[in-house]
């Protein structure tokens, strides 16, 4: 039976069950001296492995087994511990090696055999381990784990943002709120995890008192030891025991420190540091100037301070070489471009205008550039697919190019050769937004988000971690600019299916239903009179996603009218479960807006009368109907409802239009298009003061 289970498991899953069970078992079975020696050595071994893990580890989420591995090292030691007393007491009086070579090289080599000095390094070093490290990791952990759970909410928005600009997949923002998760859970475990440590210490200082008083008495009263004999082996023992513990246990808190201190970056620690403690050569020089001063003073070790000022100014003038070089490098690399003969002018010199252009300054065409990790371009095309997804056409395509009358960090959006948004962006910045709850402030130029206008700031791209700690959503100069753009082509998506759009949509659903739109267009209805349909619904913020049923309505009414609001209804009839679906989502209870009865009876006879301008509405009553629905606007979305607005059916279209400018984000549906089975439930009555 074993044979044919061994085979189906690896030996990972069993590795972590046999430790744990060994270690356990170390504190009740006793160990020959030889097997305590090769365990205190595997324990040394072990403390070092995890110190050199955590100097490599480039951000803390890459160790996220630490907390574990921490609590295994310290129940090993403990463990050790037992053991070690255990062997000390029953056999310390037959020679200092009694407890094994590690123990007696520990009690004799490190301290020089001295048993009172071997107690002030043990003291020394439970301190520093105690006091200075575990404590300081422990409060980093608190902290963090404490700081990690109120930026959630804004980590959670800027992966929302990113998803819904396109600029990422279902997988990799369900693969980045894990990691969110993950962080929260590894900081929250680290802060238990120290107190591991802290109580390690504490059970180190307890232990050796016990094996002091303990060996005293077992030496005098059982093996007739003279009180200084027995002093000086158990106690030399015991600190032997003790040393061997505790330094691993400074060596696993050091690890500790630099996990939990640790910021993430593309580099690990031995990069970080070179790069960053010799990246100015300025201070080296300054350091190597103090240093030959104070060489040169009477009474001052002038070897040893002349020395070390030489070896910095020369490090010092090595490195500025260096960045000469490379600055020297990168200049030379820089293309020369002669200037070219001009050209015969020609219809070729006549430029179209654009139907979607994106105008940069010249400081911002490194976001263009993939050879400088320009990222922009891969975004304006997952902006594209996303949109062609979420709306149901495909948008054209957007004509970057630079423009030299723009300031440096400039950007501008055209539609049609006409500028829709124009603002500013930091390159090898981050612009920290504010969503409405942040715990902090941050040193930067303080601005506003241009997609949504939220408060916002530029910061350093080392205030990154800080300022998501403190609640910010945080994203780079790219990302701004694509978020943008994708807000704006939202909005005029009516604007952007053009004529030539509308035929490549009817070309595609052809593929799939050929005689659906054969028998419609031109026998039916013409192009034009589809497009206008099609752009009404994207005026509705209606998806044309399901062209199938668009198609079928349209057909089966183009008979009775060529109207495109008349048809554009009808569509809306047809599309009813997906709209109240996309508002209400799979509710049974539609809580919505209504008009007072007086109201809406002026309001039927009065535009269906005079028309959608609204003249047939006495200009006090139109006036009050407006101020009136933009309150009831803000209070619905205050209580977290949809903004919606139920009509009778001869009024929608006009009363929607009517409202469309000061209230963009309403909805306004028809008694008919609501679903047979919902039940309605009137939250506001808009005119009731009227």
């Amino acid at each position: 039976m074993a044979d044919a289970l061994l085979p189906g498991m690896q030996w990972q899953k069993l590795a972590a069950p046999i430790l744990v069970i060994a270690i356990l078992a170390m504190m009740i079975l006793p160990l020959p001296a030889f097997l305590l020696d090769i365990l205190f050595t595997f324990n040394i071994a072990l403390s070092m492995i995890v110190l050199l893990i955590s100097l490599y580890t480039l951000k803390p989420l890459e160790f996220s087994v630490f907390p574990t591995v921490l609590l295994i090292t310290t129940l090993l030691r403990l463990s050790l511990n037992v053991a070690s007393a255990r062997i000390v007491l029953l056999e310390g009086h037959t020679g200092p090696d009694a407890a094994g070579k590690v123990i007696e090289a520990f009690g004799h080599f490190l301290v020089g055999g001295n048993y009172a000095v071997g107690i002030v390094v043990f003291i020394i070093l439970v301190v520093i381990n105690f006091v200075v490290i575990t404590k300081g990791s422990g409060r980093i952990a608190e902290v963090s784990a404490r700081f990690t759970l109120d930026a959630m909410p804004g980590k959670q928005m800027a992966i929302d943002a990113d998803l819904n600009a396109g600029l990422i997949g279902e997988d990799e923002a369900r693969r980045r709120r894990s990691e969110i998760s993950e962080e929260a859970d590894f900081y929250g475990s680290m802060d238990g995890a120290s107190k591991f440590v802290r109580g390690d210490a504490v059970a180190g200082i307890i232990i050796m008192l016990i094996n002091l008083i303990g060996g005293l008495i077992v030496g005098m009263i059982q093996h007739d030891m003279t009180l200084a004999d027995a002093a000086s082996r158990y106690t030399l023992l015991t600190i032997g025991d003790g040393l061997v513990a505790q330094v691993p246990a400074l060596v696993i808190s050091t690890a500790a420190g630099l996990v939990v201190s640790r910021v993430s970056s593309s580099s690990d620690l031995s990069e970080q540091l070179t790069a960053q403690l010799f990246g100015k050569p300025q201070a080296i020089y300054l350091a190597s100037g103090i240093l030959s001063l104070m060489g040169i003073l009477p009474g001052m070790p002038h070897v040893a301070f002349l020395m070390m000022g030489g070896i910095l100014g020369g490090t010092a003038y090595w490195l500025h070489q260096q960045h000469q070089q490379a600055a020297n490098k990168a200049a030379e690399e820089v293309p020369s471009t002669a200037p070219a003969e001009p050209e015969e002018v020609g219809w070729n010199d006549v430029a179209q205008v654009d139907r979607l252009g994106l105008e940069v300054g010249y400081r911002l065409v490194p976001l263009l550039d993939k050879g400088q990790d320009g990222e922009l371009l891969r975004r304006i095309r997952g902006i594209r697919k996303k949109i062609a997804q979420e709306i149901g056409f495909l948008v054209p395509p957007v004509h970057i190019r630079d423009n030299l009358q723009l300031r440096p960090s400039a950007y501008r959006m055209t539609m049609k050769g006409v500028t829709l948004a124009e603002s500013e962006v930091q390159v090898g910045k981050y612009l920290a937004i504010n969503p409405g709850r942040v715990f902090g402030t941050l040193p930067g130029l303080a601005t506003t988000d241009p997609a949504y206008g939220l408060p916002a700031i530029w910061i350093e791209a080392n205030l990154r971690e800080q300022a998501q700690t403190f609640g910010y959503t945080v994203v780079d100069a790219g990302t701004v600019v694509a978020t943008h753009m994708s807000r704006l082509i939202n909005e005029h998506a009516p604007e952007l299916l053009g004529r030539e759009e509308t035929q490549q949509l009817l070309d595609h659903v052809a593929k799939e239903n050929p005689k659906l739109v054969e028998d419609l267009t031109p026998k039916q209805l013409s192009l034009a009179t589809i497009q206008k349909v099609l752009q009404n619904l994207l005026e509705e913020k209606i998806h044309i996603r399901d062209m199938r049923s668009i198609l079928e309505a349209l057909s089966e009414h183009a008979g009775r009218s060529q109207d495109p609001d008349e048809l554009t209804a009808a569509v809306r009839g047809a599309l009813s479960r997906a709209i109240i679906h996309e508002i209400f989502g799979g509710a049974q209870e539609l809580q919505v807006m209504a008009l007072e009865p007086g109201l809406e009876n002026i309001l039927v006879q009065a535009l269906s009368a005079r028309g959608e301008s609204g003249v047939g509405l006495e200009p006090g009553l139109a006036e009050r109907m407006v101020r009136d629905t933009v309150d009831a606007v803000d209070k619905q979305i205050q209580n977290g409802l949809p903004a919606v607005l139920l009509v009778p059916n001869t009024i929608r279209t006009l009363l929607s239009r009517f409202l469309r400018r000061s209230a963009p984000d309403l909805r306004v549906i028809s008694h008919s298009e609501v679903p047979d089975g919902k039940t309605i439930k009137v939250t506001l009555m808009i005119g009731q003061g009227a």
